[in-house]
């Protein structure tokens, strides 16, 4: 007898299977959500406008962006700021510089050129033979000009007119105060002429003529006249010379520049000098001769080349 054949077991149960979503209408009625329209946006309610999506898309998105360039140029300048704070100090200190000393600088001159610092009074100082009165009043045209507006030029012009004037200086004292120094045209010999006797300087420049010879100063008799070269050799001789001998020479001659010669009037005593150079040291070893041997047991002295003195 066979068995009979075994029965199958029972299925396993299946667990329930979740609810399927629904969209609840305004009617009440439910619908079923299909599975493939899970992930969609539910539909906007019916009658109602829903926003395209592109223009909301649109909209949202220009705020993003223009809200982040807004803070990105705000975090923007808070760094330049942060970086450029020293430079920017630095620069305002350099403005401040600049702008003092432009400042001073054109305070400085529009002072300078005011009525404020006008010449109000000229002194002169240095003049033995002139008189600084008259020499005042030849510039008092410069009475009333800044003293930066000094113009050089016309205080030449009216010191031309000086003969005895070598040289000058201008010194500015500040307010009012203009002062010239003066350096004077010392004579150093008269020259003859059909006019009279001219009295002349080193340079031949004349001082002054009068009919008569002036005391006290030597006759020049030299070759070519007061322009040539043989005159600036003697006037350069007798310009050297200490005032002990100066005022013993009465008489002055040269040829040429290297034979300068003049002659002690108290005792008709030669001196031969030669040329002008070294004329310094030759007036030394002149004063020393003249101590050991007096003029007025001498003929003549020729310190012509001073190592060796010559006195007959």
């Amino acid at each position: 007898m066979r068995r009979p054949t075994p029965l199958p077991p029972p299925p396993e149960p299946r667990p329930p299977a979740p609810p399927e979503p629904s969209v609840v209408d305004p009617a009440g009625d439910t619908a079923p959500v299909l599975p493939f329209e899970t992930d969609r946006r539910r539909p906007a309610p019916i009658g109602t406008a829903s926003p395209a999506p592109a223009e909301e898309a649109a909209d949202l998105g220009f705020r993003d962006v223009w809200r982040a360039a807004r803070a990105r140029r705000r975090a923007l300048r808070a760094e330049v700021r942060r970086f450029t704070v020293r430079q920017r100090r630095r620069r305002m200190v350099w403005l401040g510089v600049l702008g003092a000393f432009v400042v001073l600088v054109a305070g400085s001159f529009g002072v300078a050129y005011s009525p404020l610092f006008a010449v109000q009074r000229i002194e002169v100082i240095g003049t033995t033979q002139l008189d600084p009165t008259a020499v005042a009043a030849a510039l008092d045209d410069q009475i009333g000009t800044p003293l930066p507006l000094i113009d050089d030029s016309e205080i030449k012009a009216a010191l031309v007119t000086f003969p005895l004037v070598e040289s000058y200086s201008l010194e500015a004292r500040p307010p009012n105060d203009l002062v010239v120094r003066i350096v004077e045209r010392q004579p150093v010999g008269v020259v003859q002429s059909s006019a009279g006797f001219t009295v002349v300087d080193a340079a031949g420049i004349a001082l002054s003529t009068s009919p008569d010879a002036p005391a006290g100063l030597p006759t020049f008799d030299i070759t070519g006249g007061t322009g040539s070269d043989a005159f600036r050799a003697a006037g350069q001789v007798i310009r050297t010379l200490p005032e002990s001998i100066r005022a013993q020479v009465t008489a002055v001659t040269a040829a040429t520049p290297d034979d300068v010669a003049f002659t002690l009037g108290a005792t008709n005593t030669q001196v031969v000098w030669g040329s002008a150079e070294r004329s310094a040291y030759k007036a030394v070893v002149l004063a020393s001769a003249m101590v050991n041997r007096p003029p007025d047991g001498v003929r003549s002295y020729d310190v012509s080349t001073p190592e060796a003195v010559v006195v007959s």
